[in-house]
């Protein structure tokens, strides 16, 4: 994993043939102490600072790139994930004291602290681990999801915060673009590995679903809200279902009516789609599908899905994997 830090992203001079990555240059290597390495052929010297324009349309500099990342949950695990380990992670009013192993992946938990969430957070408790850079998330509009406009609107005069946007409004390609140019701005380097197990990971996704397409599962992803009720995914709503329709797997689309995102379904409506294949909430704050489902009926494949999806290519193969064996198991009963 790159140190993030070690780069130094500054206009390089007319002439020079730079290679323009995301919305930023590249130029120098820089220590973090401040000390320069000349690299390349144009003999640039002189620092300059770090930018980025978020999905706001509001540029954050800073003098150099910023090493100590404070972000919210679902953006420090996709950060992790393309290479930039965040000091610290804070979550939102749906989330607890504790960080939800559901929406952390792979980060560290022992090395990266969270800070906590909800009416926990102020000003100070987030720059408590002494961030460089705050990244957050928006479900449109550029409100700073999982913090009060009280919170937000105070800390951006502390410390530059970098919004990007989550919402229906982009494809999972598109806001997985978004981070991977942060990513990269901040010193990570590309993964090619990584996006080639994503390539592979669709590449067999679609092979499942053309040796099934005879008689497709039917996949149907909910959140639990108790034994007698369910939310049903729109799979329109969500861009990481809609990566699945698009690769022919038959997600159900609940009947018209209220909810955006979700329709409410009693229990008995929501085992009357017919499911063959779940896709379950399984965050802390939603209810176990044991409890919704009871203990009758034959036994359906179950993928643990995560409605605030990491966008990072391993995360997101490691999914597109499980929706897979799912597709087999259904098929082989």
């Amino acid at each position: 994993m790159a140190e993030p830090g070690r780069r130094l992203f500054v206009p390089w001079p007319e002439g020079c043939g730079a290679e323009e990555v995301g919305r930023y240059t590249c130029a120098n290597s820089h220590d973090r102490n401040g000390s320069r390495r000349q690299r390349g052929v144009c003999g640039v010297t002189e620092q300059s600072e770090w930018r980025f324009s978020d999905d706001r349309g509001q540029q954050s500099t800073a003098p150099r790139p910023p090493a100590r990342v404070l972000a919210y949950v679902q953006a420090g695990a996709t950060l992790w994930d393309l290479g930039i380990r965040p000091v610290g992670i804070f979550g939102s009013d749906h989330d607890g004291p504790d960080a939800d192993p559901a929406k952390t992946g792979t980060l560290p938990l022992d090395e990266v602290e969270y800070v906590g969430a909800g009416a926990a957070l102020d000003v100070g408790r987030l720059l408590s681990t002494g961030p460089e850079l705050v990244v957050a998330v928006s479900y449109g509009g550029g409100h700073v999801y999982g913090l009060a406009p009280e919170t937000a609107k105070p800390l951006e005069e502390r410390v530059p915060v970098v919004v990007l946007d989550v919402s229906q409004a982009r494809t999972f390609g598109e806001i997985g673009d978004r981070f991977a140019e942060l990513a990269r701005s901040l010193g990570a380097t590309d993964r090619p590995g990584a996006d080639q197990d994503l390539g592979a990971a669709r590449e067999r996704l679609r092979s499942v679903v053309a040796a099934t397409s005879a008689d497709a599962p039917r996949v149907l992803a909910l959140s639990p809200a108790g034994p007698d009720q369910a939310h049903v995914a729109r799979p329109g709503m969500w861009p990481e279902l809609r990566v699945l329709t698009e690769l022919g797997v038959q997600v159900v689309e609940p009947a018209e009516g209220p909810g955006a995102n979700w329709s409410t379904l009693d229990r008995s409506d929501t085992l009357a789609l017919r499911p063959e294949v779940i896709l379950t909430d399984i965050r802390a704050h939603a209810t176990p599908l044991e409890e919704l489902r009871g203990s009758g009926g034959v036994p359906t494949p179950v993928v643990p899905w995560n409605p605030e999806p990491l966008y990072g290519p391993r995360d997101h193969a490691r999914f597109l994997g499980l929706v897979a064996d799912a597709l087999e198991a259904a098929r082989a009963r």
